[in-house]
């Protein structure tokens, strides 16, 4: 068991995690269009994950505070393959194990109904890009499916055996 509690994300987390992740963004200089700053949906996570091909994740410290999160979810345009989204964790948790217990939680979702995992990120997240590589994603030269992410210049896939 993880020092965080991990669930899918409920309509009172909404605010919470919108803040952890715009927070995030401002302090890697992504708050604009072409990354996650401007999903549209960013304020209503719990309604756009609540299919049965994706899911939204919270981590939860002790006093039950959202401190970070992950989705997953189809990459559209791609046929069984889904994107890691806006996998993100407030700067005092990080390195801590709540990212790890996340991505977890959300590789172990994505292996069960899809063929590999995409995500896209920026290349001044270094400590991200590591951590992605850690878990088996290799960097690829162009853009999957259709995100909208145009300001994203790093791009993994994770292949899942079958």
């Amino acid at each position: 068991m993880g020092k965080y509690k991990i669930r899918p994300i409920e309509p009172q987390d909404d605010r919470a995690v919108e803040r952890v992740i715009r927070d995030c963004l401002r302090e890697f200089g992504a708050d604009h269009a072409g990354t996650a700053w401007a999903d549209p949906d960013l304020c209503r996570l719990s309604q756009v994950y609540d299919t049965p091909d994706s899911c939204y994740w919270v981590a939860l410290d002790g006093s039950e505070t959202v401190v970070g999160g992950v989705g997953i979810g189809p990459l559209h345009g791609v046929a069984n393959v889904c994107e890691l989204q806006k996998l993100y964790c407030i700067p005092s948790v990080r390195g801590t194990g709540a990212a790890h217990q996340l991505m977890e939680e959300a590789i172990a979702f994505a292996r069960s109904r899809y063929r590999a995992c995409y995500l896209e990120t920026l290349s001044d997240m270094h400590a991200a890009r590591r951590f992605y590589e850690k878990y088996g994603f290799r960097r690829i030269d162009r853009p999957l499916g259709n995100t909208g992410h145009y300001n994203c210049d790093v791009r993994y896939l994770l292949p899942f055996p079958e």
